[in-house]
């Protein structure tokens, strides 16, 4: 990470933590400077000097979940992108890479948020493609419902009628 006056240059680890049905993992919080601005957001964060991505999804998805992931079971990344995104006072220009994580468990312990997580997130929440099409809150990437889509197995197609036998 660099720092350039309010500017600061990250790499980061999303994860996208898939609960036995298909929902996501959202944590809601918001921007100390701007507490009014709510939004939900994918797991994880910034890269450690020394760390991999993958070794970040992996720590990033137990600090902020209390969930363990052999680092072998991920998928990904699944999608690279840049972003650039205002947070307390400064600007962040944010390459993130997504990794998939499949969790049998869906209870979720915050108790590992560090201490600036800690002052701004307050919940987190499992959301189905079709619950982010639906709500009016805001959720980040905001093309979350087609890349879920993309990650989930396609419905079966329904049979063909068999041909009648004269």
């Amino acid at each position: 990470m660099t720092r350039d006056g309010g500017h600061i240059d990250r790499r980061a680890a999303r994860v996208l933590l898939l609960d036995p049905a298909g929902r996501v993992l959202m944590l809601h919080g918001w921007d100390p400077a701007r507490p009014s601005h709510t939004y939900w957001f994918t797991v994880g964060g910034g890269v450690e000097p020394g760390e991999s991505l993958l070794d970040a999804a992996v720590r990033e998805a137990f600090e902020e979940t209390g969930l363990r992931f052999d680092p072998a079971a991920l998928e990904g990344p699944v999608r690279t992108d840049t972003v650039t995104f205002p947070f307390d006072g400064a600007w962040y220009s944010q390459e993130q890479s997504f990794f998939v994580a499949r969790a049998l468990e869906t209870v979720i312990d915050l108790s590992r948020l560090n201490e600036v997580e800690q002052g701004c997130i307050d919940e987190a929440r499992w959301w189905s493609a079709a619950d982010l099409d639906a709500t009016d809150e805001r959720f980040y990437p905001p093309d979350l419902p087609s890349l879920l889509r993309s990650l989930l197995p396609s419905p079966l197609p329904s049979p063909s009628p068999l041909p009648e036998v004269a």
